[in-house]
């Protein structure tokens, strides 16, 4: 099943790359930003009520609420930075180089997570590099 979210995921991401560079047409990027993060905050806390997951909300530990929270700043960083990206370049290039992101969670998730890092995915790393190269070259 994880396939299936993770296909979806990109399917998603896809249409907001392309949603995003016809929106941000005009517009500042960080208030471009902003406006894309109320309507996932709204959607994600809509979602969490009518799963009724707001029930596990105090049994969080503190490590667990650090690292949630590390992230969403990361989360944060990282769109304002691709909204002012895809504002000033062509999405054609600047997905791609966003898409760079595979290759360094896969080595900082062998070095922080110590996940297994095999031959296959070296190779794959290798490859997303050279591909990511030959579409914004």
């Amino acid at each position: 099943m994880w396939f299936v979210f993770a296909l979806l995921s990109a399917i998603f991401a896809a249409l907001t790359s392309i949603f995003a560079k016809i929106g941000i047409n005009g517009v500042d990027s960080n208030l471009a930003t902003a406006i894309r993060t109320v309507i996932a905050v709204i959607m994600a806390w809509g979602v969490v009520f009518l799963t009724n997951a707001q029930v596990g909300l105090s049994g969080i530990s503190k490590k667990s609420w650090l690292f949630l929270i590390l992230s969403g700043l990361a989360t944060g960083i990282s769109w304002l930075c691709y909204y002012k990206a895809l504002q000033l370049g062509d999405a054609s290039k600047v997905v791609p180089i966003d898409k760079l992101s595979v290759v360094i969670t896969l080595v900082l998730a062998f070095i922080f997570l110590h996940e297994q890092f095999t031959i296959r995915s070296l190779l794959g790393c290798i490859l997303i590099g050279i591909g990511t190269l030959l579409m914004v070259v």
